[in-house]
């Protein structure tokens, strides 16, 4: 049905010149990537003809509307923040028109693929497969790739997520054909000079670490000396009795991201209800002082993180709304079910917008000059 309504669209530009000038404008400025990824998608599909303009013109139609929705944002003084994966798949536009970028054999397919070590919680580690980097190459290059690959998302986006941000420092790499991650190695990355580049074109290096798990000291020394902030999770605070917690919010430092849990994790009010123990729970009320249900624990969490240090806080809606495990929004290794919950019209009532906008002012999140309520 979807690209039925492509195709429509697309039949309907040919016949109208109205957008030809700035469709025209979009094919230039978006060349160093739009015609690889029409051809390679065209050519997958084994057809030829005036499909690659197609393709062109589907891209077209999205960024179009995705700028209309930032500006309006930005002018509302709202910024959006974007998530970049650090590995792309071999089945791919990247791959196939970057070969060289990659460490590929002469058939083209992958040497050595991505993954991360066996840990506590996984024997075998995870394997997730993708090519991974021949940064030779790229320092030879100067991180061009990279460089233009920011550079796009940084147009999406005012800032920047950077998932397994340890990868840009040193990375696990397994041979191709083996079938877990056990028998791979550590590889460092020229990140010195590359973060160096980087700077050099963003020089306010508008990005975010995903640093959750184990992290290790280099990681940590090349996030402070390029003051790329990482991130604090509450929701997993509070599974250990450890008052050096990195994620208790005495521990957090100014230059931080905090959030109360992210897309992965259950709901505040979901985690209280379903996945904590006793344990747990006794913990999370000796912090706040007090014991409370799981209608009022996502308000205590909200509030822990906005008296905080952080200089950002980050507070998922299903979170503001109180709402429990059905409003989950991911379960990492499930298909199914996940990227269903929508924010309804008439959720944010005037008693929830009056809450927050209250909790942001008490705490000196609010803008200057605002109107409590607005």
């Amino acid at each position: 049905m979807k690209n039925e309504l492509f195709d429509t669209a697309f039949r309907r530009f040919k016949g109208d010149a109205s957008l030809r000038g700035e469709f025209d404008r979009f094919v230039e400025k978006n060349a160093s990537w739009l015609d690889d990824y029409a051809l390679f998608v065209v050519i997958k599909r084994l057809n030829e003809g005036n499909l690659v303009e197609r393709e062109r013109f589907l891209q077209f139609v999205f960024y179009r509307q995705w700028g209309a929705l930032k500006r309006y944002c930005n002018e509302k003084g709202i910024r959006l923040i974007g998530d970049i994966p650090i590995y792309v798949s071999f089945d791919s536009a990247d791959a196939w028109s970057n070969g060289g970028i990659f460490k590929l054999g002469e058939d083209k397919k992958p040497l050595f693929v991505s993954g991360v070590p066996p840990d506590y919680f996984s024997r075998t580690g995870q394997l997730w497969g993708n090519p991974v980097y021949n940064w030779d190459v790229l320092r030879e290059r100067r991180f061009d790739w990279w460089v233009e690959r920011m550079r796009h998302n940084l147009e999406l986006f005012d800032i920047v997520r950077i998932d397994h941000f340890r990868g840009l420092i040193a990375y696990w790499e397994v041979e191709a054909h083996e079938k877990t991650a056990v028998n791979g190695r550590w590889v460092p990355v020229p990140y010195d000079d590359f973060f160096s580049v980087l700077k050099e074109s963003f020089p306010g290096l508008p990005f975010i670490a995903e640093d959750l798990g184990v992290i290790t000291d280099d990681v940590r020394d090349a996030m402070c000396r390029y003051d790329i902030p990482g991130m604090r999770v509450l929701l997993f605070a509070f599974g250990e009795d450890n008052p050096k917690h990195p994620y208790l919010p005495h521990n957090y430092i100014p230059s931080c991201v905090v959030y109360t849990g992210t897309h992965d994790n259950n709901t505040v009010r979901g985690w209280f209800e379903r996945e904590s123990d006793a344990e747990e729970r006794k913990r999370f009320f000796d912090y706040i002082g007090r014991r409370v249900g799981p209608e009022e624990a996502p308000e205590e969490m909200m509030r822990l993180l906005m008296m905080s240090v952080a200089d950002t806080v980050i507070v998922p809606m299903q979170d503001v709304l109180g709402l429990g495990e059905e409003a989950r929004m991911n379960k990492p290794a499930t298909g199914d079910g996940n990227w269903l919950w929508r924010l309804g019209a008439g959720a944010l009532s005037k008693k929830v917008e009056e809450r927050l906008f209250g909790m942001t002012r008490v705490y000196g999140r609010a803008e200057a000059g605002g109107e409590e309520g607005s």
